[in-house]
């Protein structure tokens, strides 16, 4: 088998040419930063999509969803500029959804 190994070389993997978003400005995130907040079927399509924004957990659930999935409409309308930048640091995301909102937004690295 010649030559194998260089096919696997040549593979192209969606989660590298996936498009993401994300908005002009962070001050543009509008988001609630608190009580229960649903995300649409669009940005999250597990059976719960209720998340309570009271709660660490469902935040960072939330906002990874919101993040990696969400338009920039979605990530203005769900996301709060001071909650994003709290949890950041804690936000398990694709190195090409870090690298964009690092890069648009730096102070995020500073959080």
């Amino acid at each position: 088998m010649t030559g194998s190994s260089d096919s696997f070389d040549a593979r192209v993997f969606y989660r590298d040419i996936k498009p993401y978003d994300a908005p002009r400005e962070l001050d543009d995130l509008r988001g609630p930063n608190g009580g229960v907040v649903s995300l649409p079927v669009t940005v999250y399509w597990g059976p719960e999509h209720y998340f309570d924004l009271d709660n660490e957990s469902d935040v960072i659930e939330a906002y990874q969803a919101t993040l990696r999935e969400g338009r920039a409409s979605d990530q203005i309308a769900l996301l709060n500029r001071e909650l994003l930048v709290e949890v950041w640091p804690e936000l398990l995301l694709p190195v090409r959804v870090r690298r964009l909102w690092e890069v648009r937004f730096p102070e995020l690295t500073a959080a």
